[in-house]
């Protein structure tokens, strides 16, 4: 399992907020309990099995949305 920070553009409304938590919950390989999306500091963690999905595929699924991916860190656990 690895866990991933990723920086968004700033975020707006809290709707922004349940719509990114829902798209990557939603994704096969994201441990749906670690989806965290921190509203003031537009970051989004969690923890995810990089056999079944990568760190790419979930920043497109944000970015699908319209939110840009500005960077993500990966760290392994």
């Amino acid at each position: 399992m690895s866990s991933a920070v990723i920086h968004l553009e700033t975020l707006t409304c809290p709707s922004c907020l349940q719509k990114i938590e829902a798209a990557t919950k939603g994704l096969n390989g994201v441990e749906d309990d670690s989806v965290k999306v921190m509203f003031n500091a537009s970051k989004v963690k969690l923890n995810f099995d990089e056999d079944i999905v990568s760190i790419e595929e979930i920043n497109q699924a944000i970015e699908k949305l319209g939110y840009e991916v500005l960077k993500s860190k990966v760290k392994a656990a």
